[in-house]
């Protein structure tokens, strides 16, 4: 209880400042729309109506509840009105992403550690590729890759590879030089080989960091996906009900996709935290 007190107040203040809002936000609509029927409206009915419009500025936090439960639980996940779908859509291609990114992460890290020549020549390209905007970028690649005939998955997928190699190359570059030089020196008393020295020292140093830039890229990778799906017209994934909604001014569905995306998030992160503490655990690096 001591635990899920504090949890709860930070939740109910959220939720009293998003009413709160959410009034401020609406009212001048519902005051406008009274005026025109030359009505006076008291001060409950304001409140009412601001927290019940179908197109609001900001909705009502029941209001995204409602369309969660609506569009999630009483819809069949196959069918295109689902938010299960539409999630499942953009999780493949943030998994795909995330696969690639973790990939090229990984390679151009050992890269980078046991070669002089890439640490001074491709890191700095690393970090300098992350200062272009994503939203720059993915038309260019789209518009690529739609070129030689390839669309559909992959493009959504190298967008994600794009911000979630990123983490993955800083946080395994890091760990890879975690040892100490006592534990390296250490390794050549043992007449280690270069890659006895990787697989017995450095790989098991580096799986804390590695897990903590999972976690990173993964969220990144998400974005990434959604991001993809804007600039294709995609009728389907999270970024294509954001695309939709902001056409129609349907706030309530753009908000009911955020809250799905970050709830994809926050799965995929707590998959990834379950299978740290379990491989850590069993490493002796966690109790």
């Amino acid at each position: 209880m001591r635990n899920i007190l504090p949890v709860l107040t930070v939740i109910l203040a959220l939720l009293v400042v998003w009413y709160a809002a959410a009034f401020q936000l609406n009212k001048q609509w519902a005051l406008d729309m009274a005026a025109r029927q030359d009505r006076v409206m008291t001060t409950q009915q304001l409140i009412a109506d601001t927290w019940a419009q179908d197109k609001p500025k900001l909705p009502a936090p029941h209001q995204v509840a409602v369309e969660l439960w609506e569009t999630v639980a009483l819809k069949n996940v196959t069918s295109r009105r689902s938010l299960v779908y539409h999630a499942w859509v953009t999780l493949s291609a943030t998994l795909a992403g995330f696969g690639l990114g973790t990939l090229l992460g990984t390679l151009l890290a050992v890269g980078i550690v046991y070669s002089r020549v890439m640490d001074q020549s491709v890191m700095p390209w690393v970090i300098a590729s992350q200062t272009i905007p994503i939203l720059a970028i993915a038309p260019m690649i789209i518009v690529v890759l739609n070129a030689i005939g390839i669309s559909g998955l992959l493009p959504k997928a190298m967008i994600s590879m794009y911000l979630s190699f990123f983490p993955v190359v800083v946080g395994m570059v890091k760990g890879l030089r975690s040892p100490s030089q006592m534990e390296l020196d250490q390794m050549r008393t043992w007449h280690a080989s270069g890659v006895q020295e990787f697989i017995k020292l450095r790989l098991p140093a580096s799986m804390p960091y590695l897990f903590a830039s999972l976690k990173i890229a993964m969220a990144a990778s998400l974005v990434g996906a959604i991001v993809g799906e804007l600039p294709t017209g995609a009728v389907a994934g999270l970024g294509a009900r954001l695309l939709a909604g902001s056409y129609y001014g349907q706030t309530i569905q753009i908000w009911s996709a955020l809250f799905m995306a970050a709830a994809v998030a926050a799965a995929a992160v707590g998959i990834i935290g379950i299978l740290q503490r379990a491989t850590l655990k069993r490493m002796g690096l966690d109790r």
